[in-house]
């Protein structure tokens, strides 16, 4: 790798008329997020210019963004992100719960700290200004980055945490969100996936049926989230990337999003989950949604 010289092929690829979108995607997908935040750098000491603003006025739309997105550091990604679904046009409840619930507590604190660098706000603060209700708790409960992240199963504490679930929900008229939050939002993932076996033996049913039934809308999402990602990451990826793009239209921001943050992370794991789930493969998913240099540069960071 010489980040010299993929410096050098971007800059021929938009330098004079017309844009080489295929060197473009060719170099930055074969590179990993820091050899690009190098090239970055390089960029600019050997060229004197700025390479984010080069390719944000060479390319446009879906493929600039996906672009962008690879250029951006891991977490200033997810805090770009994140600021985007608070103070953009309305809010992006699914980008909210999306990252929250599935970043680890480090990656969560890196977020908060650079959020705050960044904006002058603390992500807490902007969330408890743009969100309402047991919805807000939930997200600010997972943005404090203090989930249990042990790996030990205290076996009586999972029959009690069973119950509680089982007598906060299903056994009772009406619904006691705090217990499912204090409980969801802060045990280690070992203890509350004996927790969730437990439960199914009480109630007959799973906890996702449980949530579905008993909550709605926001709060809904963000428990289904948080157990989701418990119980199987990169199965819950899978499942946003499909709801992405099944249907009319697609929602790019989700589609993007969850391409770029995992490219490097479970992209093999997301592809196999999406195949066993839906039977059909995410590459070719993407292959009939796209089009374009956006199709091009997904269906690289796609593989396979």
């Amino acid at each position: 790798f010489s980040a010299e010289q993929e410096a050098q092929a971007l800059r021929k690829a938009m330098k004079g008329f017309g844009t080489d979108e295929d060197t473009i995607i060719e170099t930055l997908t074969k590179l990993n997020v820091s050899q690009r935040q190098q090239v970055l750098i390089t960029y600019k000491s050997t060229i004197g210019r700025d390479l984010i603003d080069d390719l944000k006025s060479e390319l446009s739309g879906n493929f600039e963004r996906v672009i962008i997105g690879l250029m951006t550091p891991t977490i200033m990604y997810d805090v770009h992100e994140l600021r985007r679904a608070l103070k953009g046009a309305g809010t992006d409840e699914g980008c909210l719960i999306e990252i929250l619930a599935s970043r680890t507590n480090a990656e969560i604190r890196h977020i908060n700290e650079n959020y705050k660098l960044q904006y002058g706000s603390t992500l807490e603060d902007d969330i408890v200004s743009d969100t309402s209700s047991m919805f807000r708790r939930v997200l600010v409960s997972l943005a404090t980055g203090n989930r249990d992240e042990g790996t030990f199963v205290d076996e009586a504490l999972a029959q009690q945490d069973a119950r509680c679930l089982y007598e906060a929900g299903e056994k009772k008229w009406g619904t006691d969100e705090v217990q499912f939050m204090s409980i969801l939002c802060t045990r280690n993932r070992c203890h509350l996936l004996r927790v969730f076996d437990v439960y199914k033996g009480i109630a007959n049913k799973d906890i996702t049926e449980s949530i579905k039934s008993e909550m709605s809308g926001d709060l809904e999402d963000a428990l289904l989230a948080v157990v989701k990602c418990l119980k199987n990451k990169p199965a819950y990826f899978a499942e946003r990337l499909y709801k992405s793009m099944k249907g009319l239209g697609t929602d790019d921001s989700t589609l993007i999003r969850v391409m770029v943050s995992r490219s490097e992370t479970d992209m093999l794991y997301i592809r196999r989950e999406f195949l066993a789930m839906y039977g059909k493969s995410l590459h070719s998913f993407i292959k009939g949604d796209c089009s374009g240099d956006y199709r091009k540069v997904l269906l690289r960071l796609c593989g396979g």
